[in-house]
């Protein structure tokens, strides 16, 4: 009778979908949330006062942490649905982002700063985002004894990321296309795609990029801007320019929470793409770096999960998720601080924007689900 017993128990501990969420991943999370809030309360009270069509300084955080509090629960719904689940739903996920994207181009479409990325309030390329993670994921584990063909595993996922990139480019918003390129290419490598396949890829980007450059004015103002921003300090750089003096501002340990002066209507967007510059301003290079620890850990975990998942669909979906939230992470701080061209990229779980946190909150649940699954490491 107790072996019986010890025996039902083994097979229910292996059975998916009974471990606990994974404390790491949900922690580090928490975390996150947790000072984003406290920071975009910080960067956001200057010029919510300052605005005459909004009625009180808290506006933004108040909208923010409803969005939270929304997005902390279908994170935890989502943790309790079999990540099996959106196989199904990975074509007409990616379908509709593709929609979104063609209808953002249109005079649907909101233009803002000489960028047309606005569709009803929202960024149809954070949709996009998510579909290539599910849709690529969902092919590459279904048709994986093709994924090592040039016809059937390379070929067929370059094109959709060339349709994709090129709907990127006509808003244009560079970040979400090296985002969206960059996890799927992550995803197809970690597929076990032939790696010689991508060596041709590398001169017809570059081709294709200098091309781009060439033809794109827009895009030529940013590389100059970014070489020198203080060649038009007061006008094209000038987001850089304030950005630089925001981060050396703070320096060691930071002017103290609450008492950045670039965010006094001197630097743009300090709530949304420049809340980092904020932080570094506030916190210095202490609190900068445990924010970068804090993300470099979840990163961690991430893969983690991935290598640890059951099947492949799992291993795909975390790389996915955890590999979107690594790229566009690096990508704003590289933004704020210089080392990119000054582009439109949210800093995940800080910037003001409740669609965008639904989504990545979604995206965690998504991991928290497949981390319940996953099979236990080898002893010893």
């Amino acid at each position: 009778m107790v072996a019986a017993k010890r025996k039902k128990s083994a097979l229910a501990a292996e059975k998916p979908g009974v471990q606990p969420l994974d404390g790491p991943t949900l922690m580090l999370v928490i975390f996150l949330l947790a000072i984003g809030i406290v920071m975009l309360f910080s960067a956001s009270y200057t010029i919510a006062y300052y605005n005459p069509n909004i009625s009180t300084p808290l506006y933004y955080v108040i909208r923010q942490g409803a969005y939270m509090a929304v997005g902390l629960v279908v994170m935890w719904w989502v943790s309790r649905v079999d990540y099996h689940r959106w196989h199904k739903w990975s074509v007409p996920l990616f379908v509709v982002g593709l929609v979104l994207l063609v209808l953002v181009l249109t005079p649907l479409g909101t233009e803002v700063n000489n960028a047309q990325r606005w569709l009803f309030g929202f960024q149809p390329s954070e949709v996009m985002k998510t579909g290539v993670i599910f849709l690529f994921s969902s092919l590459a584990s279904v048709y994986h004894d093709k994924i090592k063909t040039f016809r059937y595993g390379l070929l067929p996922y370059v094109c959709l990321l060339a349709i994709i990139a090129l709907l990127l480019v006509q808003e244009p918003h560079l970040s979400a296309t090296i985002i969206t390129v960059g996890t799927g290419m992550v995803i197809l490598f970690v597929a076990g795609i032939r790696l010689w396949y991508f060596i041709p890829l590398i001169p017809l980007g570059t081709v294709g990029v200098i091309v781009f450059l060439r033809v794109n004015e827009y895009a030529m103002t940013r590389i100059r801007i970014w070489l020198d921003p203080f060649l038009d300090r007061l006008g094209d750089g000038y987001q850089a320019v304030q950005s630089f003096i925001a981060i050396g501002s703070g320096g060691l340990w930071g002017l103290g929470l609450g008492n950045s002066r670039q965010k006094h209507l001197y630097l743009p967007e300090p709530a949304n793409d420049f809340i980092f510059s904020v932080a570094c301003e506030e916190l210095g290079f202490i609190g900068a770096m445990v924010i970068i620890i804090l993300f470099a850990a979840l990163v961690c975990r991430g893969y983690y999960i991935a290598m640890r998942s059951r099947d492949k669909f799992g291993c795909l979906l975390a790389t996915g998720i955890t590999t979107k939230i690594a790229i566009q992470t690096l990508v704003n701080m590289c933004v704020v601080t210089g080392l990119m061209p000054v582009t439109g990229a949210a800093l995940p779980f800080f910037s003001y924007g409740g669609t965008a946190l639904l989504i990545q909150l979604f995206e965690v649940g998504v991991l928290l689900n497949i981390s319940r699954q996953m099979t236990a490491p080898k002893a010893g």
